[in-house]
């Protein structure tokens, strides 16, 4: 028995010999990432808390711009009611707003995955056409945008769309068919947004295994079967890091009227309106804007695998059964001491 137990003593050292390395290799990897991560935490405590703290006192208070600096009124919440009950445009904005995003980022979600799967194959020219697909992120930016959708370069003409705009506000209510007509509409801009996502996706892309597969096509997959069993499952988190990406920049895009809008309330200048005015509808359209990354999330947060929380359970059992195996052993062991002494006195 005591030979037994010196090698089970044994087997148990060398366990928790690893269970310490396995602990400060953990430790070092935390501290990297920590490291790593420390600059974007001090950047967000600077140019975001304060900001952020400062932009919510604002909307608590009636602003105004006078020769001896900002007078502040505490009026409480009454910037967010005058906002959604004596504010006819900005709820008709949000609720735009929300729609054409709702149905613009699955649009450019899925047409950046398709480009960046065509140009994942071995074609000639990879390189150029890269570059013509990520081009309007470089050129179309800030005035040069502007200046293009003046031009009516952004858009398509409402001849080319007027049959499916007039089919849309046949079949749906004005709320929702105006939003989604001036999706049709915009469809050059909205197609011009997607050119970080290609990137991402083609990343992604070139980081798959390409032995999983020719192992599917040895056992007779098609390419539609690969690109839903292999290819979208390992691509799923950069789907959902896409998404919210497209969401941010579309809600902080120069060119949302919502923007504007809040800058127009900001400097109108009048007592109802002015910075505390414009502070509470900031807030409300960031938290409506925090409500569809959130629904975006929840709908294609990677799930766990059914397979991988049956060996969870299963490890889970099996440490179960060693400890009472521990147990029954220190049991006979001291039952075995007992013995040897009843036997000797």
């Amino acid at each position: 028995m005591s030979e037994k137990m010196s090698k089970e003593e044994k087997k148990q050292a060398r366990k928790n010999r690893k269970k310490m390395k396995a602990g400060r290799l953990a430790k070092r990897e935390a501290i990297t990432g920590l490291l790593f991560i420390t600059p974007w935490i001090i950047g967000a405590l600077m140019f975001l808390a304060y900001p952020l703290i400062t932009s919510f006192r604002y909307a608590l208070n009636n602003i105004r711009i006078t020769p001896l600096g900002m007078n502040f009124e505490y009026v409480g919440y009454e910037n967010f009611t005058q906002v959604l009950l004596s504010d006819a445009e900005f709820p008709m904005q949000l609720a735009d707003y929300v729609v054409s995003t709702i149905i613009s980022v699955p649009i450019i979600v899925v047409f950046a995955l398709i480009i960046a799967i065509m140009l994942n194959q071995n074609i000639k020219g990879k390189g150029f056409f890269r570059l013509i697909f990520f081009l309007p992120v470089i050129i179309v930016s800030g005035p040069i945008l502007g200046m293009l959708n003046e031009e009516g370069a952004g858009s398509i003409t409402a001849i080319d769309t007027q049959a499916i705009t007039t089919s849309i506000q046949g079949v749906l209510p004005s709320s929702l068919a105006d939003p989604i007509s001036s999706i049709f509409e915009n469809m050059v801009t909205i197609l011009w947004y997607s050119g970080v996502q290609i990137l991402i996706f083609l990343s992604s892309l070139q980081k798959m295994d390409r032995s999983m597969f020719e192992a599917a096509k040895i056992d007779g997959g098609s390419g539609w079967e690969c690109f839903w069993k292999i290819t979208l499952p390992n691509i799923k988190p950069m789907i959902l890091l896409n998404i919210v990406y497209t969401i941010v920049f579309i809600s902080n895009n120069e060119q949302n009227t919502i923007i504007e809008l809040i800058k127009t309330s900001m400097f109108a200048g009048t007592q109802e309106k002015g910075y505390g005015y414009a502070s509470a509808m900031a807030w409300m359209y960031s938290l409506i804007v925090v409500v569809i990354v959130i629904l975006f999330a929840v709908l294609f947060m990677a799930k766990k695998d059914v397979y991988e929380k049956q060996v969870k359970k299963a490890k889970k059992a099996h440490k179960k059964e060693l400890r009472q195996l521990k147990k029954i052993e220190r049991r006979s062991a001291r039952n075995a001491k007992k013995n040897a002494r009843a036997g000797r006195v």
